[in-house]
């Protein structure tokens, strides 16, 4: 039966709708950045990089000066993912966030909290092998965040022990191999290794991984058409030799004492990313250091740089403010605020015009020109599966089938879970 509504009923209906696009109005009129009540819009910037979170406050005290009807304020929380699921969870998307492009963005853009940027104007200034980087880990077309900025990891070496040892870079892995040999016939160490952080054992697994097999591995292995067991023993056996030539307590140092000692000289290479450069500079400004790719192969056109998506720029679906986080996007995206940026940081930009100048980085401009990069292996690998803590064990036990058997294990366990 068809409902009648009393006119008295509508007049109330009427009146409500009338104070809420009242109160809507007032909403939108806080909320903008040229509201007219004076009060500013409050917007929230996460973001996880610590390391980041100085250069960061300065590029947000420079939004916030130029833009006085807003402010936003940095979140930098310990072991942000988890933090950031955790909201996730509650629905509490902050406003902005800054993140790596990992499995944890592509678990929560495909639960469409994200805004969507695919056809966004803003997108069309990145570099377009960071947008299908972005494509590649999601497995879709659709681009829920921007590419900020991208990092590289390989082989850090410093120049001058290399010299006085008579060694060039090596470019193949039993070139490798011979160099780290050499200095420790000499009693040096080849390496300066930090596995007590069972993250740090993903350098060398990455470069190993993606030069080997390719991230395509990971894709196959999810039809099921491929297992670690039959496919991964080169990459074990590989970074398993690596610990024959770092120092004897490679699983009592963690990061930071690697980066101090290997500023100090207390070994010739680091297996560590350009992330580690202010760090080790900042122990010995005077130390010279390179880069190199990391040699993973005897085929030396197979050499490619890791390079992925270190931060990503996205906004949640929700926000209140996405006129205001939008505008602070874009500041952000402004070729002299990514080159301060990456200055300071010593990445690398994922927006076209601008470029990394150190000479530090100049072991990886050659493969940054070519296209020859590669992304992260563990982008592509379910954060649940804990390859690092995985590694961590390896290296200790030296069992390679067991490591070979526990991914598997591990990673069947996870996929079960989806």
């Amino acid at each position: 039966m068809k409902k009648t509504i009393k006119p008295v009923v509508v007049s109330l209906v009427a009146m409500s709708v009338l104070s809420a696009c009242g109160n809507n109005a007032a909403d939108n009129s806080t909320n903008s950045s040229g509201n007219s009540s004076g009060e500013k819009v409050k917007v929230e910037f996460f973001q996880g990089k610590s390391e980041a979170k100085a250069t960061f406050d300065k590029l947000v005290a420079k939004f916030n000066e130029a833009n006085p009807n807003i402010v936003v304020t940095q979140v930098n929380p310990p072991d942000a993912e988890t933090v950031l699921k955790t909201r996730a969870a509650k629905k509490d998307i902050p406003d902005v966030v800054g993140m790596g492009a990992t499995d944890t963005y592509k678990t929560l853009s495909a639960s469409g909290l994200f805004e969507d940027f695919t056809s966004d104007p803003l997108a069309k200034n990145i570099q377009p092998a960071y947008v299908q980087m972005m494509k590649d880990l999601t497995g879709t077309d659709t681009l829920n965040a921007l590419p900020f900025s991208s990092n590289a990891s390989g082989v850090i070496y410093n120049k001058a022990m290399f010299a006085e040892a008579g060694v060039t870079v090596p470019t193949t892995w039993d070139e490798f191999m011979t160099v780290a040999q050499k200095f420790k016939d000499s009693g040096k160490n080849a390496f300066y290794l930090t596995f007590k952080d069972a993250w740090t054992t993903l350098t060398p697994f990455n470069s190993l991984s993606t030069i080997i097999k390719g991230n395509d591995f990971f894709k196959e292995r999810t039809a099921g058409t491929v297992t670690f067991a039959d496919s991964f023993n080169e990459v074990a056996e590989k970074l398993l030799k690596l610990t024959e030539y770092g120092q004897k307590d490679i699983f009592g140092k963690n990061y930071n004492d690697g980066n101090t000692a290997f500023a100090k000289g207390e070994s010739a290479m680091y297996l560590q990313g350009v992330w580690a450069i202010p760090e080790i500079v900042k122990a010995n400004p005077s130390i010279e250091l390179g880069v190199f790719p990391f040699p993973a192969t005897n085929d030396a056109a197979d050499a490619k740089v890791i390079s992925g998506v270190d931060t990503l720029l996205t906004i949640s679906k929700n926000t209140k403010h996405k006129e205001e986080a939008k505008k602070f996007i874009d500041f952000l995206l402004q070729p002299e605020n990514v080159t301060l940026y990456i200055n300071e940081q010593k990445a690398f930009p994922a927006v076209q015009g601008v470029t990394q100048d150190d000479p530090t980085m100049d072991g990886f401009k050659a493969s940054f020109e070519a296209g020859k990069l590669a992304d992260f292996a563990d982008h592509y690998i379910p954060s649940a599966m804990k390859v690092e803590t995985i590694n961590q064990a390896f290296l200790q036990k030296k069992d390679i089938n067991a490591y070979l058997k526990q991914l598997d294990t591990e990673w069947d366990k996870v996929a079960d879970r989806k």
